[in-house]
């Protein structure tokens, strides 16, 4: 199945994609309300034996966890909505990783939607929150963390080791990459799963990474290096998952231009699994 980046996409599906995240994350917030409400009238009148006070601290307790989450879910909404900067907004993305997505997932498996447009829909609206929080970056301080399975599957360069030696043929979007790589001085980087893209990341210390991946992995990586912003862009796979696949490098460039600071010289580096592993 062949999935294309969020900017790619027509606007229709990615503001589809945004109001299932907006429907669901309400949804999760009037739950986590409500359990909390339930908290206080469960031992209502138990708490009356402790002390005829008691059952009024716990309520005003309860009430001022339920106005945070409403503070949160409502600044996350105006986040979304406005598309900008907004104090707390990291905090706000946060809370969206650690808190509504996990409660995301176990609504959408109560009503039937598919965890993959969950997903999808999280992975648009990170990219949204990233956009408006982060802003511009030296060369050297962005990262471009790309999948193994972008590299042609009949190829017999050892590109997962070391990212050079591909002959850059052209048959496979590495070469692309490594263009971009030359032309702006990010570091460029092949992960070959989640542990070497940690351990990469712990290497460089990235303050922004640019990953691709398919959705499943994008979800995960999110998740993985927060508070670090990664801004996700999905890859192409036009044969199925994990077999040559591909990415807009238009997309990705557009991203660089974005994020990279034109002030700032370029000095990045290619880096593979095998030199972060000896590092």
């Amino acid at each position: 199945m062949q999935v294309g980046t969020p900017l790619e996409q027509p606007r229709s599906v990615r503001r589809a994609r945004k109001r299932l995240f907006v429907g669901l994350i309400s949804i999760a917030c009037f739950v986590i309300c409500v359990l909390l409400g339930l908290l206080w009238l469960v031992p209502y009148v138990g708490l009356d034996n402790i002390h005829p006070a008691a059952k009024w601290v716990f309520g005003a307790l309860v009430l001022g966890l339920v106005g945070l989450v409403c503070v949160a879910y409502w600044g996350l909404f105006l986040n979304i909505v406005t598309k900008k900067p907004l104090l707390g907004a990291r905090r706000f993305r946060g809370l969206t990783i650690k808190l509504f997505l996990p409660l995301m997932v176990l609504l959408g498996r109560a009503f039937g939607i598919p965890k993959e447009h969950i997903m999808l829909s999280f992975i648009s609206v990170n990219n949204d929150m990233v956009l408006a929080e982060a802003g511009r970056y030296a060369p050297g301080d962005i990262l471009l963390l790309m999948p193994h399975c972008l590299q042609n599957s009949k190829c017999d360069r050892r590109l997962t080791y070391d990212i050079n030696n591909c002959v850059r043929c052209g048959k496979c979007p590495l070469a692309g990459l490594l263009e971009l790589h030359d032309k702006y001085g990010v570091n460029l980087a092949i992960a070959t799963g989640g542990t070497i893209a940690r351990r990469i990341v712990v290497q460089l210390r990235p303050r922004l990474i640019i990953a691709v991946a398919c959705y499943r992995d994008l979800s995960s990586g999110i998740q993985d290096t927060y508070p670090l912003p990664v801004y996700g862009v999905l890859n192409e796979r036009p044969h199925g998952p994990c077999l040559d696949t591909t990415v807009s490098l238009p997309t990705v460039e557009k991203m660089l231009d974005r994020f990279i600071d034109p002030t700032k010289a370029k000095d990045g580096r290619t880096v593979s699994t095998g030199q972060a592993a000896q590092a």
